[in-house]
């Protein structure tokens, strides 16, 4: 690996040790071997290191419970969707810093305007490869769970014993279709 390549491995793991908002450079640096300098050289800044960091361990989070999926699409969507859901929170468990690192650069991204736009194309992406994995190539779908998963994961992060669970959601979505018919 190169230097940039070893700075972000490095972030990774330091913000799945400490959090978003407690790494500092220093922690970088050390966990890397490389010099200060290079955090500028190949990122900028500290925020935009961290944040492409969290969104390539965020994604990979993602993708990792996709690639777990029946890979049988055509089957049963229904189940399909509910297994996603079970493994998303159970990766919301097992993964906690790297979720929790999710907001905290989410409210960071609110106060740079370089920060917002790398995560607005970052959840475009996201949604994208939902509507593709879970939406039947309907990009509503796939906006529409990008949504929930945002609100769950808040939810779950602040109280995970009464959050919704899948067939919560499941539920919900059933109850808001039949709302939004029309007659």
């Amino acid at each position: 690996m190169g230097t940039r390549e070893d700075l972000l491995a490095a972030t990774k793991q330091c913000l799945a040790d400490r959090g978003y908002a407690r790494t500092t450079v220093r922690d970088i640096v050390a966990a890397s071997g490389a010099n200060l300098a290079a955090i500028n050289y190949h990122f900028g800044t500290r925020d935009k290191l961290l944040n492409q960091a969290m969104l390539e361990a965020t994604a990979a989070a993602v993708q990792q419970i996709l690639d777990s999926l029946p890979a049988d699409r055509a089957g049963d969507p229904a189940a399909r969707l509910n297994t996603f859901w079970h493994k998303l929170i159970d990766s919301f468990t097992a993964d906690r810093v790297i979720w929790t690192a999710n907001i905290e650069s989410a409210a960071q991204a609110l106060h740079s305007p370089t920060l917002r736009a790398e995560t607005g194309a970052a959840q475009q992406q996201a949604r994208a490869g939902l509507t593709e994995a879970l939406g039947a190539g309907d990009p509503a779908i796939g906006a529409l769970l990008q949504t929930l998963i945002g609100g769950l994961l808040v939810q779950y992060l602040i109280d995970p014993d009464h959050s919704p669970t899948p067939e919560d959601l499941a539920a919900g979505l059933c109850g808001l279709a039949q709302l939004t018919t029309p007659d």
